[in-house]
């Protein structure tokens, strides 16, 4: 018996890979799910992401990405679309290939799916610092999100607070910068943790200009109480203590580009995913949708408008091979 070629296979269960499932099955297209195996869950950003403020609507979860997707999926297999969607519940996928015009998906339980176009959205994940060659340390604080990743969906935080910034890249020192000039913070550090900065010269000046303090020394440990609900301050290795209500970590990203990159997909200079304006790689038929995308914001509103642009070329391209004419 021949397996079932899908119409779309969407990869990754977070903003951008709900979105593209709701959208694939609302344009009545059949849709092959891979949400992720509990591996991939725990690697994903929507783990450390409990509140969600800079989104409308979102305000009321506790979880404000996992619960409004799982909301939307049930809503889907309760709806006249629900046999449009093949959900394979806490699955990931281990290799993606093309051959012979059909991608070959191979799922973490060693089972193979056919589709004729997929969806990418397997996402970053944010690299954490090591304190006392732990990352360990950090986890109570960022669950708690008195340590935070991203200053458009959390900078407003910084407000009337004292803010540390943990990096030594030039970005990390416009994090502060930034976050000094739109909410003007009660004081503002950047802790290396070790490292050498490496700040261009305009951005000294600035760091010079605004107050910002810039501490080499390693990080010893991280004060708070309430299970990383408060944050006091940081010990550094000099016996430093920096006050701090607030921790932004600036430190680059993990990006899961891994499927991609096997598929054959053309990468930017730092691992991000080349696409056409609907998400398109060079390889036909193979898109990208949310973080994993070059040259696009990391927001839950760029990755839905992503999924959208993405799913809707691939409909339209379902379409027309179906006219009679």
């Amino acid at each position: 018996m021949t397996q079932k070629i899908h119409s779309v296979c969407v990869i990754g269960g977070g903003s951008a890979g709900t979105m593209a499932v709701l959208r694939t099955v609302l344009n009545n297209d059949d849709c092959l799910f891979f949400p992720g195996s509990p591996k991939n869950k725990k690697r994903s950003r929507a783990m450390w992401v409990k509140k969600v403020e800079n989104m409308p609507s979102h305000l009321q979860y506790k979880r404000g990405i996992e619960e409004p997707n799982a909301e939307t999926l049930k809503w889907i297999l309760e709806s006249d679309f629900k046999d449009k969607l093949t959900l394979n519940k806490n699955t990931g996928v281990t290799s993606l290939k093309k051959e012979n015009g059909v991608f070959h998906i191979t799922d973490s339980k060693n089972n193979l799916h056919f589709a004729k176009f997929v969806i990418l959205c397997t996402g970053v994940m944010d690299v954490q610092p090591e304190i006392q060659g732990s990352i360990e340390k950090v986890f109570d604080f960022a669950n708690a999100q008195t340590i935070d990743y991203c200053l458009i969906c959390d900078g407003h935080h910084s407000l009337n607070k004292d803010v540390s910034v943990i990096g030594h890249s030039n970005g990390a020192a416009w994090v502060s910068i930034m976050l000094s000039e739109r909410y003007a913070p009660k004081s503002m550090h950047i802790l290396t943790n070790g490292k050498t900065p490496e700040f261009e010269s305009d951005t000294k000046r600035l760091i010079e200009i605004y107050g910002i303090r810039v501490v080499e020394s390693p990080i010893e440990s991280i004060n708070g109480e309430d299970k990383g609900h408060i944050l006091k301050s940081f010990t550094l290795q000099d016996k430093t203590q920096v006050k701090t209500d607030l921790c932004f970590i600036s430190l680059g990203m993990i990006i899961y580009n891994e499927l991609a990159k096997e598929a054959g997909a053309d990468l930017d200079e730092r691992g991000f995913v080349k696409t056409t304006d609907s998400g398109e790689t060079n390889i036909p038929g193979l898109y990208v949708a949310g973080d994993l995308r070059a040259n696009a914001k990391k927001q839950i509103y760029t990755a839905w408008d992503h999924a959208v642009s993405a799913a809707n070329a691939i409909n339209m391209k379902l379409r027309a091979s179906r006219r009679p004419i």
